[in-house]
């Protein structure tokens, strides 16, 4: 699945440490209406809880393979340490230590990469996981390591998918999702008009994400991501909601999903600007 290393937490290519590309988004502003403006910022608000337990689920963490068993895998990770099903691990082998060169002081240890693990089952003292090797890697064996890396996570937040047919600005909102993303620290997001340059060259929907496995994939290879963030506007009993879906940009599965009803409206979810006075003024 999703690959936790490195590769994937190197900072330089984010969303917040680029120069955004403000005019853009100022004149989706300017056309957007008070009522699309006021979905919008409600979109928002909701996506700062999803952005919260999006950040829980995939903390760091690490533990150790206990036993294999083909495909499956069982790691001493379980309830205790936040693990659910379908959070993925990398999954790494230690090698030999490396010493500094002067005063032979032990620095650390060569890692090789073997592939990910999907957790299936989490039970009160371990979990069970599907492994997914690299090519030419051996299979793992216990006492290899698996983790969610402590660097950012790489991610791309998908254009709105939106099931409501809402007025809703939806150009506006993988911004506004982006910025949320990367408050909490654990994420290194993509500059979402890249996304969207990305997906108008491709011709990609965001439907694809879900649907297409392959889709998901190669789109994510362009993006040189950890997952994708699919944002998803919905109706159930009555009453509207915002999805979360986290999708492996590795292997193009939906490993995550969380919802929540849409936020409220706040007085001032009318004020396209902090500078205008409240509706009714």
């Amino acid at each position: 699945m999703i690959s936790w290393g490195s590769g994937f937490g190197a900072r330089g290519s984010g969303f917040a440490g680029q120069r955004i590309r403000l005019g853009l988004l100022i004149g989706l502003m300017l056309v957007a209406g008070p009522a699309e403006a006021g979905l919008t910022e409600q979109i928002g608000a909701t996506f700062e809880v999803l952005a919260r337990e999006l950040a829980q689920s995939l903390r760091p963490v690490e533990g150790l393979v206990v036993s294999v068993d083909g495909e499956r895998l069982f790691v001493d990770l379980s309830e205790k340490d936040g693990i659910t099903p379908g959070v993925d691990l990398q999954v790494f082998r230690k090698g030999e230590v490396f010493r500094h060169p002067v005063t032979s002081q032990p620095l650390g240890r060569f890692e090789e990469q073997l592939g990910q693990a999907q957790i299936v089952q989490v039970f009160p003292s371990y979990s069970e996981a599907r492994f997914i090797s690299l090519a030419g890697k051996p299979t793992p064996r216990p006492e290899d390591g698996v983790r969610i890396t402590k660097g950012r996570l790489k991610v791309a937040v998908a254009p709105l998918l939106d099931l409501t047919g809402s007025p809703a600005d939806a150009r506006r909102v993988p911004y506004m999702i982006a910025l949320t993303l990367e408050r909490t620290k654990r994420f290194d997001v993509v500059d979402p008009l890249k996304v969207q340059d990305l997906f108008a060259a491709m011709r990609g929907k965001t439907e694809e994400l879900i649907s297409s496995p392959d889709r998901a994939m190669a789109l994510g290879r362009e993006l040189q991501i950890a997952g994708w963030i699919v944002p998803v506007l919905l109706e159930r009993r009555g009453a509207t909601h915002v999805d979360a879906i986290w999708i492996s940009a590795l292997t193009g599965t939906a490993l995550l999903s969380k919802r929540q009803p849409l936020a409220p409206p706040r007085s001032t979810d009318e004020r396209r600007f902090p500078w205008e006075p409240p509706p009714g003024d």
